[in-house]
């Protein structure tokens, strides 16, 4: 995908595209790829992959109607996908949550070489950054992060009542949606919207949304470890 198609898809989705948001993305590309020489970020790390299987990708959620400005990406990685949002709508706060260092120190290079004002990095993490952001968020979303039984209860105690949980799935995301609905529950969401979508390619993108309508019980999250061995629902 050559950046004109992502312009044209960015359009039908309802972005607002210009020539900065262009030029970021074209920067982006490149830092990716320069930075994946000496780290894994991703495998994908081509300009014309990454256009389509990583921007138009994360893209995709904005179509979503956010009840508010304040974003938080658990376990971002590369940026995938609060780096996208921050840059394809510049009115999101985006705050980028990613235990890892290196990634980290990754992410504050794209914040510095595009000149983003509206991202932060914090090096940490979900359940260590709900200590003082609990209930703080209007959309709290992860891609890629984790099993959704796992990935809500790092999720959904972030999100403020009537606020978003948004998990970007791929082909298997309607099984997971199953898997997750004890979870989901029990930490105060509800099912919102279900969103199946194809990129160029014909790999299907599944987004699921969830609304918050109560308070996540205050026993949750629970440490990691915990959470990965007996994930809620879990029959283990």
């Amino acid at each position: 995908m050559q950046i004109e198609e992502l312009e044209k898809h960015a359009v039908n989705l309802g972005i607002s595209w210009d020539e900065t948001m262009k030029n970021r993305l074209i920067r982006y590309a490149e830092l990716l790829k320069e930075w994946n020489q000496k780290m894994n970020l991703t495998a994908v790390d081509e300009p014309e992959m990454v256009y389509e299987k990583h921007f138009l990708d994360c893209m995709l959620p904005l179509q979503v109607h956010f009840p508010g400005n304040k974003i938080c990406d658990v376990g971002s990685g590369a940026g995938f996908p609060g780096m996208v949002f921050a840059i394809a709508d510049p009115d999101l706060q985006a705050t980028l949550v990613e235990p890892t260092g290196k990634r980290c120190r990754f992410l504050e290079e794209v914040i510095k070489e595009l000149d983003l004002k509206n991202v932060k990095v914090l090096n940490e993490r979900a359940e260590e950054h709900v200590m003082k952001f609990r209930a703080y968020y209007d959309v709290v979303c992860a891609r890629a992060v984790a099993g959704l039984p796992v990935l809500a209860e790092l999720c959904i105690p972030l999100v403020r009542k009537d606020g978003i949980f948004l998990a970007m799935k791929g082909d298997k995301g309607l099984e997971e949606a199953v898997e997750g609905t004890f979870a989901v529950k029990t930490l105060g969401c509800r099912e919102s919207e279900t969103i199946r979508q194809n990129l160029p390619d014909g790999s299907e993108r599944v987004l699921l949304v969830y609304r918050k309508e109560k308070d996540t019980p205050e026993q949750y999250p629970r440490p990691y470890a915990k959470i990965r061995k007996k994930p809620l629902g879990s029959r283990k």
